[in-house]
């Protein structure tokens, strides 16, 4: 990932990935991360997510790599957390929410400690294709072969390669997580009406797809 990158966009404000309340597939789909536990949400931003996820009874650890998302989460959910440095990570604790705020691939399993399940909405979907690989490894690493991963990708024509969001396919998928997990469908959604940056980009159809990764 490039930090600048990322840290230009919050710092500008080009944050049009985040939503102003709970995902809708995580709302329909959270059964697939189980009894509450420790789920792991990556590149979570200052996603409403946490908190929803927490008030199912989960402890969520999210990792991200931008300060000012971290801060931002914790004031809009007027928080005070406590703060630690952890070698490259610097961890933020509330209640049952934790960031750890830091490069994906900097973070040890050591970091999250025992994860239950994977929320993934926005992560994979955000990294350009030669970094999918890694990313897929790394969750594997943090979560371990036994927990289930909700996963949301984007699917469109024509892909014109200049996300973030990137277009992430079924096929690819099954090519980063099959040889762990198996891979259920479980819903495929017409986004496009609501995309007015996928839009402008030329897409001319969007689908967002919803997928239940369990251990196999």
């Amino acid at each position: 990932m490039d930090p600048t990158f990322w840290r230009d966009r919050w710092r500008s404000q080009q944050i049009g990935f985040h939503q102003p309340h709970p995902n809708p597939h995580l709302v329909r789909h959270h059964g697939v991360l189980g009894a509450p536990g420790r789920v792991l949400v990556p590149l979570a931003g200052k996603s409403l997510d946490l908190p929803y996820l927490a008030s199912l009874g989960h402890e969520v650890v999210g990792i991200e790599l931008v300060p000012e998302a971290v801060e931002a989460f914790f004031r809009e959910q007027d928080l005070t957390p406590a703060r630690r440095t952890e070698g490259a990570v610097e961890r933020f604790e509330a209640g049952a929410l934790t960031f750890l705020c830091a490069d994906i691939f900097a973070v040890t399993p050591a970091h999250v400690g025992a994860v239950s399940a994977v929320y993934d909405r926005a992560a994979l979907v955000a990294l350009p294709p030669p970094s999918r690989k890694a990313y897929a490894a790394q969750i594997q690493t943090l979560a371990g072969p036994h927990a289930p991963v909700l996963l949301v990708t984007l699917e469109g024509t024509p892909d014109d390669g200049a996300g973030p969001p990137f277009v992430v396919g079924e096929a690819e998928v099954h090519a980063l997580f099959g040889e762990a997990r198996s891979i259920e469908p479980l819903e495929t959604v017409d986004t496009l009406a609501e995309s007015p940056r996928l839009r402008d980009r030329g897409f001319l159809q969007a689908t967002e797809r919803v997928f239940a990764l369990s251990p196999r």
